[in-house]
């Protein structure tokens, strides 16, 4: 197999880069690989898991999208590049019985556009690995969702029997992920103990502890942003510990540095990502985190031919400093790579200006009904603060923008509208 633009990736900047290549382009000419079915934004995981959205509803099949935006779409993992000769490996598919299913294949391209995101770095936290479940993947949230809704069952009956009950959850990380997931926990326990027999009371009884190793959560963002996310999380009886870093992890308790313990029947892991290990062996220039190094133009130095995008690309901004791994960024590099490759297409010269980062802000979402903490942008140097529903909406707003990106606007809107409507015909969490 061959194509002139090849994406390896259907993350939120990838899938954006070939749904819009395509579109310009037409068939034939831009391939995307990834390792799953169907795409779900990113962003929106800690939904997937509180049960507060249905993936199943939200999933975008890869091959829907392909069909509709005239690219070609390869079910499989990178596992090994040749830049020399232009190609690289795509590793085979096996079934549940270990048959297999699509056989390993090779790819060749004109140009490559690595865009495979990043993965959980545990920093070599004892137990981490073994005793915690981040939020990188679909799969991930669903199991998270489905341990959570076994422990709930057996809290009520414990509690129907006057045996010890409740269910103890311990967040790692006061980012965004470990925030928005804390208060959108909270916010679902409520819905889970109302359908449930009336035996567990939500506040008492689903215990949620945030545990952040810097002096405040949401580190990178203004104070202000801080300070009403803290705010906000202790309103819901979330208990917040700051300047927290964690020595072990096993499946009954986290302990921290100074020997405190919390019980934890549920962790979850959000205090950091790294890049995939892979990057390191396909001989590509890495920065020291791992992430795969690029110019201006999102070219890797020394193979022209390759660019890379997202949180698995080392990208210096014009202020010297590395480009945050945020959705916006990889949004802004699928545009910046969009011109460059519709104008190699167009036999024109590619772009003069560099690939410059604008940071436009930063939402933080407090669950499905509830208001929103949030930072907007930067405009001449100013920042401003949002709060309540007309944050809530610049944070749906957001998914909507990437869903029109992939979708269209009119098949963006009718989805908008539809899924309005299952959400007032349906449990307002998902209960299988």
């Amino acid at each position: 197999m061959h194509s002139k633009f090849v994406i390896v990736g259907g993350g939120a900047g990838g899938l954006e880069l070939a749904c819009k290549l395509g579109r310009k382009l037409g068939p034939g000419q831009v391939m995307l690989v990834d390792s799953r079915l169907y795409h779900i934004w990113k962003p929106s995981l800690h939904e997937v898991a509180a049960g507060t959205l249905d993936i199943h509803q939200e999933g975008l099949s890869y091959q829907m999208l392909a069909h509709d935006n005239h690219f070609t779409y390869v079910y499989g993992p990178l596992t090994a590049l040749d830049a020399a000769s232009r190609s690289f490996t795509v590793g085979a598919i096996d079934g549940e019985r270990g048959e297999t299913i699509l056989p390993q294949r090779q790819i060749g391209y004109d140009a490559l556009v690595l865009a495979v995101g990043s993965t959980s770095n545990y920093f070599g936290v004892p137990g981490a690995a073994e005793h915690t479940i981040s939020l990188n993947a679909t799969e991930d949230a669903e199991r998270f969702r489905l341990t959570l809704l076994k422990l709930l069952v057996k809290a009520e009956l414990e509690k129907a029997s006057r045996a010890r009950s409740g269910v103890d959850v311990v967040i790692i990380g006061g980012g965004a992920t470990g925030v928005e997931l804390a208060a959108e926990l909270r916010e679902a326990s409520g819905v889970y103990a109302t359908y449930g027999s009336g035996q567990l009371d939500p506040l008492q009884d689903v215990r949620i502890t945030l545990l952040e190793g810097a002096p405040r959560i949401l580190a990178p963002l203004p104070e202000r942003v801080s300070a009403a996310a803290l705010k906000l999380l202790q309103q819901r009886a979330i208990t917040v510990a700051t300047e927290t870093r964690v020595t072990a992890i096993t499946d009954e308790k986290v302990t921290v540095q100074g020997g405190q313990e919390y019980a934890a029947d549920l962790v979850v892991w959000a205090a950091g990502i790294k890049a995939p290990s892979l990057l390191g062996e396909l001989g590509l220039p890495l920065a020291k985190g791992g992430q795969i190094e690029v110019g201006g133009d999102l070219a890797v130095p020394g193979f022209p031919d390759i660019y890379a995008l997202g949180d698995c690309a080392h990208c210096v901004g014009a202020d010297g400093k590395p480009v945050p791994p945020r959705a916006q960024a990889a949004h802004q590099q699928a545009d910046y790579l969009l011109e460059t490759f519709v104008r190699q297409a167009e036999g024109r010269p590619p772009p003069t200006a560099p690939y410059a980062y604008r940071d436009y802000g930063s939402l933080v979402s407090f669950g499905q009904s509830t208001s929103v903490g949030s930072l907007m942008g930067s405009l001449k140097g100013l920042n401003w603060f949002v709060e309540g529903l007309f944050a809530r909406l610049m944070y749906v707003s957001l998914h909507l923008l990437h869903h029109q990106a992939v979708l269209g606007t009119v098949r963006t809107g009718v989805l908008a509208l539809a899924r309005f409507l299952i959400k007032r015909s349906t449990p307002l969490v998902k209960l299988h």
